[in-house]
């Protein structure tokens, strides 16, 4: 409570007319980090949460927030599916859950030693359900042909995630990383990944029309 306090240039005693207690501003960092619009002046001063509270309001969150439709509704599909439009759409549907919960993401790793049952159950859990279900796609896919084949699919899938994951999140930690644009950093993961995964990839998205055009322009030339 004391870094905090120096860390804001607040009083130690009041940071205290905010929260009652470190738990209870962890409490309120989380909800801040989940809808960083809400007024939370109406929850201040913040009670001591009950043990395990925290825990499940950032499971409750996840369950609402971690859905990821466009994954899920590809593995109900048939194989027959156009695989790289599809793997275009996932890709960006896991870059913008990733982008936009960055803050909440960087809090729950910031707490994993101090809260082992948050890691079990809202990191490892989490990345094990959205590991699954990559894979089953990426294997679906591989199988019908849309893909390229896989020697290990769920291996695939953590390459998948974690690229998307670095991209999205921990470049900006990394300053010779920092620089990379937003949008730029967005469509070359998108396109890489589309690369490794799709046999003669057009690049679905932005990417296949920049390339579209410098294809027309060159045999133009020609």
């Amino acid at each position: 409570m004391t870094d905090v306090a120096e860390r804001l240039k607040l009083s130690h005693a009041l940071l205290y007319r905010y929260v009652e207690s470190k738990e209870a501003l962890l409490e309120l960092a989380a909800r801040y980090a989940m809808d960083q619009e809400a007024d939370l002046a109406a929850v201040v001063p913040l009670a001591t949460p009950p043990q395990g509270h925290i825990l499940e309001l950032i499971r409750g969150w996840l369950a609402v927030r971690a859905t990821f439709p466009a994954l899920r509704a590809a593995l109900e599909k048939e194989r027959g599916g156009h695989a790289e439009e599809e793997l275009a759409a996932i890709i960006d549907e896991l870059y913008d859950f990733v982008e936009q919960n960055r803050l909440l993401l960087l809090l729950i790793e910031s707490l994993i030693d101090d809260y082992p049952g948050l890691n079990e159950a809202s990191v490892n859990g989490r990345k094990r359900s959205q590991s699954g279900l990559v894979a089953a796609f990426l294997a679906s896919r591989a199988a019908s042909g849309g893909l390229r084949p896989l020697a290990d699919p769920e291996i695939a899938a953590h390459f998948l995630i974690e690229s998307v994951g670095w991209f999205a999140q921990h470049r900006k930690r990394d300053p010779n990383a920092a620089q990379i644009d937003d949008q730029q950093a967005r469509s070359s993961v998108r396109e890489l990944l589309l690369s490794a995964f799709v046999p003669d990839a057009g690049t679905a998205g932005p990417g296949r029309e920049r390339r579209d055009d410098r294809h027309r322009t060159q045999k133009g030339d020609r």
